[in-house]
C-alpha cells in the first residue's frame, strides 16, 4: 500500500517578524514494514539557511532559519511512504512481573537500550495514580503484552475524545480527573502507566488514514496527525499499541518518529523574534496512490 502525505502549516503572525531558527520532524522514518521513497519541504518565505541531520531517536530533522521580516510562514511537507501488510498481533508467554524485573536489571544489551523509556520525560511522570489506574489490567502472573492491550482497551472506554478539554501543555492528572482528552493524551496516559510499572514505553508520531463512511466521499485534509505509543517486550521487540482507536496499528498507519514523549518529536520546535500573537493553521491529507 503506497500514500501520498501533505502536512501543510501556516502560522499568521499579529506583527512582523524579523527572524526565526526552526526544526520541523515531518519526514516519515524508513522501518520494518515501511519505506519513505519520496519526501520533500517548501517553505515560504524562503529560508537564508537550511541543513538535515537525525536527533538522538534517530527521527529526520529539518533546520531552517528565517532572516527577512515576515507575517506569515508556510511550511508544506510532501512524501511518498510505502507499508507493508499488518502483520498479526504478536504474543508473548512472559508474566509482566518478569518484563519489569528484566527491564530494570539491564542486564541484557537490548535491555540497557531501552532504559530511557523507563524514566520520566517531560510530559510523562510515574505516579501513584498512574499505577493504581493500571492495576485491573496487570494482575499477577499477566502476559505483558496482553495486559497492555486489555489497559489500552480500558483506556478506549473510559476517556472521551474532546479536542476542546486538552492543549499540548495539559498534565496527565488532569488528564485523568477529567477522563477526556485527545490522541496525544491518551498515549502519554498509557506510557505514563506502563512506566509506572517499570515498562520501558515510548510515544509515536504519525499519520492514520481517514476511511470515509460507506457511501460518501473522501474529504481532502480530512487526515491528521496521530499518535499512538510503543511497549518494550523482552522477546518480541517493541509492540504498537493505539490506545484512542483501541486497535494495533497496520498498514493505515505512517510513522514520522519516536522518542520519550511529544516533546521529542513534535512538528516543529523554533525561536522566533517578534510576532506578536499568531494563528496556526494546520492540514493534512493522506492519499492512497496504489
Amino acid at each position: 500500500m503506497k500514500f501520498r502525505v501533505i502536512h501543510r502549516t501556516e502560522y499568521n503572525y499579529s506583527e512582523p517578524v524579523s527572524l526565526c531558527h526552526n526544526e520541523a520532524r515531518l519526514r516519515p522514518r524508513s522501518i520494518g514494514q515501511q519505506i519513505c521513497n519520496v519526501s520533500q519541504i517548501e517553505i515560504e518565505p524562503a529560508p537564508a539557511a537550511m541543513s538535515d541531520r537525525q536527533d538522538i531517536f534517530g527521527n529526520h530533522v529539518t533546520y531552517f532559519s528565517i532572516q527577512e521580516t515576515h507575517q506569515q510562514l508556510v511550511v508544506t511537507a510532501t512524501s511518498e511512504v510505502e507499508r507493508g501488510h499488518h502483520t498479526l498481533k504478536p504474543s508473548s508467554a512472559t508474566p509482566w512481573e518478569e518484563a519489569s524485573r528484566v527491564s530494570r536489571e539491564g542486564v541484557e544489551p537490548e535491555s540497557r537500550a531501552v532504559a530511557q523509556y523507563l524514566l520520566d520525560s517531560p510530559s510523562v511522570a510515574r505516579s501513584r495514580e498512574l499505577t493504581e489506574y493500571a492495576a485491573p489490567s496487570f494482575s499477577p502472573g499477566r502476559p505483558v503484552i496482553e495486559a497492555a492491550f486489555d489497559l489500552c482497551a480500558r483506556i478506549h472506554r473510559d476517556f472521551e475524545f474532546d479536542p476542546a478539554r486538552t492543549t499540548v501543555s495539559t498534565p496527565l492528572s488532569e488528564v485523568l480527573a477529567h477522563r477526556a482528552g485527545v490522541c496525544q493524551d491518551f498515549a502519554h496516559l498509557a506510557i505514563g502507566c506502563l512506566r509506572s510499572l517499570a515498562l520501558p514505553a515510548r510515544y509515536v508520531s504519525g499519520y492514520l488514514e481517514t476511511v470515509p463512511p460507506p457511501g460518501k466521499p473522501r474529504l481532502v485534509g480530512a487526515d491528521a496527525s496521530h499518535a499512538w505509543l510503543a511497549l518494550y517486550a523482552p522477546g518480541a521487540g517493541w509492540v504498537e499499541l493505539d490506545p484512542t482507536n483501541d486497535q494495533m496499528p497496520d498498514e493505515r498507519y505512517v510513522t514520522i518518529g519516536w522518542g520519550r514523549d511529544y516533546s521529542d518529536v513534535a512538528p516543529f520546535k523554533g525561536v522566533i523574534f517578534g510576532g506578536g500573537t499568531h494563528t496556526l493553521d494546520v492540514g493534512v491529507d493522506m492519499l492512497r496512490i496504489d
